[in-house]
């Protein structure tokens, strides 16, 4: 399988030499926004592509701002409420746009805003004509994406021996995805998904149906009276994440206005991974000023039984929810499914012109009740066979004010709130300010606010932000955030206090030079008792963080991107530790042709995995990775893409990272006894 993944490298980069690639549509600001989420949530990366797959939908369907709504521009995760809302008026008061040009006049859509959303819009008289559903399952566009990958060098769980233990890979080393997708603009959209993770089995063992993880979905917009219809697969994203939002959604980073959740309630789920979406119907109906939405989920999870206590059989309840999805040993497998999630709920919303009112409910029923271990910060952790969180969302915008917020509260009647405030203060100056209270008892299942913590629990802060735009070049961010955790959490046995402090300069003269400069300071709580007392003291731990970045258009085929970043943690500490990264990319996108590629050469070096550093990475499209970086070593990489006409596409990745002073990377069943590591990744699009 190797030599196969070599031979086929090596095609791709002598044997295609004029092809074309479309690259992935993700900005600067959005590869930070990626990198923030990453390094929030325990270094875990999403697997959801959707917002990837909506923006090339939207590269070949743009948008017609003399016919969007508000939800519609909503979408493009580009514009801010007030900005939207200073389109949709500029319409109003004088009527349809006659050109694209026109967009500059709109109040508060400055250059960079233009740049960003431009790929994406169009202007035309011809309106969105009623579509019949049988022209919508004949016009429409099919697809079929195969991507295979692997790490060369082989881990420990692929050699153990069966006869010895029974704690290894059974399956091959390949990580397998196939999508079927039919679309039809924006209006309806069917497929199915096969995923094979590594070490994972594949027709045999205990994967005999195939691939690890299946996925269905069939989903249709704007059909009358129905503003959207979801079959099979599907995610819900509702008010402002207390209550349940399924999809991608920032936190804290340099674009201030961000902090506001937006998104239709049901959206349609196409992705690999196999934990945040629902399996079952829902529906959104509406006229007029209001809408409502029902939905229903039923589908098996898979949990850890907890054997600890004696007095009970080992399957009467959980311990907790897997979210990993690897399947591959047998105590992985025996965890596959072992629990059954049911989920109904929906939403009622009520739009009074620049008034929105929302009523949010869900409820969940497990087969066996989830009881958390016996540790102190588990004294509110969620528990039982059945809970549910319910809530009321709202959103106003008054001349250059978007106010905006979500109430909530769980079924044992704890609370939380999350209030917002976005105003344009000036043309050149925006402000954000966001205040959550969220009690330690409040619980949710797939849920996403705008908090410090990876859930919204255990948490006050007051989050407070500034954008300032000098002239079309120049753009100044920063914001201060200040929270507090009332009750204990893992690793910090009392309640704590932390801060979070950015102040970005960002210099685009033109389209050929973009840079940047950041600075960053943030201070956390963590337990530190190195005498080992009776009790764990509580210690503030800060880390500061360097970054600067520039990206120059050498010409039309050719750009360069370097980034250098230093941080430090704990610097005057008992704890002090720093790490350093830099890299070069150079992209190499020729017009009208065929092929294209990118590659990346990078060093990093840090004391510790304190001072770890992130940094996103290009890939195939649709996929992008963001690993952690600590320790010292070199990382390469580059990317191919082949167009071999309107139909077939190609794309490969090769990748290797070096540390010259290990003798091994990683640990337990994914130890690698070298001081390498080589991944391989392919992919093929047919379009039909």
């Amino acid at each position: 399988m190797k030599k196969l993944f070599f031979l086929s490298f090596l095609l791709l980069i002598f044997g295609l030499a004029k092809a074309q690639v479309k690259e992935t549509p993700v900005s600067s600001s959005t590869e930070e926004e990626l990198e923030n989420i990453t390094a929030n949530n325990d270094d875990m990366e999403t697997e959801d592509d959707s917002y990837l797959q909506e923006m090339v939908q939207f590269q070949r369907n743009p948008i017609n701002l003399n016919y969007a709504d508000a939800d519609d521009l909503n979408e493009l995760k580009v514009l801010s409420p007030m900005q939207v809302q200073n389109l949709i008026s500029y319409r109003t008061i004088l009527g349809k746009f006659l050109s694209i040009y026109e967009i500059q006049a709109i109040p508060g859509w400055d250059i960079n805003t233009i740049r960003k959303i431009r790929p994406y819009i169009t202007v035309s008289e011809e309106a969105n004509l009623f579509s019949s559903f049988k022209d919508r399952l004949k016009g429409g566009n099919r697809s079929l994406l195969v991507r295979a990958g692997q790490t060369l060098e082989k881990a420990k769980g692929y050699l153990v021996d069966p006869s010895v233990s029974n704690s290894y890979y059974p399956g091959s080393p390949q990580k397998l995805f196939v999508r079927f997708k039919y679309s039809y603009k924006n209006l309806l959209q069917y497929g199915v998904v096969g995923e094979k993770d590594p070490g994972e089995q594949f027709f045999k063992g205990g994967q005999k149906q195939g691939f690890d993880f299946y996925s269905a979905h069939f989903f249709l917009r704007n059909s009358g009276i129905i503003k959207s219809l979801a079959l099979g697969d599907y995610t819900v994203n509702l008010g402002q994440g207390l209550t349940q939002w399924m999809n991608l959604a920032y936190k804290k980073g340099p674009d201030i206005l961000s902090v506001k959740r937006e998104s239709p309630v049901l959206r349609p789920y196409s992705s690999s991974g196999e934990i945040n979406f629902h399996r079952g119907a829902g529906i959104t109906i509406g006229k007029n000023k209001w809408e409502a939405t029902i939905f229903g989920s039923y589908k098996k999870v898979d949990a850890n039984f907890n054997a600890a206590d004696t007095s009970q059989s080992m399957d009467e309840f959980v311990s907790s929810l897997q979210t990993s999805g690897y399947h591959r040993t047998p105590s992985e497998l025996a965890n596959k499914g072992s629990q059954t999630q049911m989920a109904f709920g929906g939403n009622f919303s009520y739009q009074l012109n620049r008034l929105h009112l929302g009523i949010n409910a869900i409820q969940y029923h497990f087969k066996y009740p989830l009881i958390k271990e016996n540790y102190p910060y588990n004294l509110y952790a969620l528990s039982g066979k059945s809970f549910g969180n319910y809530s009321l969302d709202y959103s106003y915008t008054y001349k250059n004010m978007h106010f905006f917020g979500e109430a909530a509260t769980s079924q044992k009647k704890y609370g939380a709130l999350v209030s917002g405030l976005l105003i344009s203060v000036a043309k050149n100056v925006d402000m954000s300010f966001l205040y959550r209270n969220i009690s330690k008892g409040y619980q949710s299942l797939y849920s996403n606010a705008f908090t410090e913590g990876t859930y919204p629990t255990n948490e006050r802060g007051f989050f407070s932000g500034i954008s300032v735009r000098p002239n079309d070049a120049w753009r100044i961010d920063a914001y201060a955030d200040m929270y507090k955790f009332p009750w204990l959490k893992f690793r910090i046995d009392a309640p704590s206090t932390g801060s979070d402090y950015l102040l970005q300069a960002t210099y685009k003269p033109n389209k050929q030079l973009e840079m940047y400069m950041r600075y960053k300071s943030e201070t956390k709580s963590i337990n530190d008792n190195p005498n080992d007392i009776t009790l764990n003291p509580i210690v503030p731990k800060p880390k500061k963080d360097w970054r600067t970045q520039f990206t120059f258009k050498v010409s039309p085929v050719v750009t360069l991107r370097s980034r250098a970043e230093v941080v430090w943690y704990d610097k005057k500490g008992d704890d002090a530790s720093q790490g350093f990264l830099f890299y070069t990319d150079v992209f190499y996108v020729p017009p009208m042709a065929k092929f294209s590629g990118n590659i990346r050469l990078q060093y990093f070096q840090t004391d510790d995995y304190n001072s770890r550093l992130y940094a996103y990475e290009s890939d195939v499209l649709y996929n992008f990775s963001i690993p952690v970086f600590y320790g010292t070593g070199y990382k390469y990489y580059i990317n191919l893409n082949y167009d071999a006409g309107k139909k077939l596409s190609f794309w490969g990745k090769f990748a290797q990272t070096i540390y010259p002073n290990q003798q091994s990377i990683s640990s337990g069943l994914d130890l690698i006894n070298k001081n390498h590591k080589t991944e391989v990744r392919l992919q093929m699009i047919y379009k039909f």
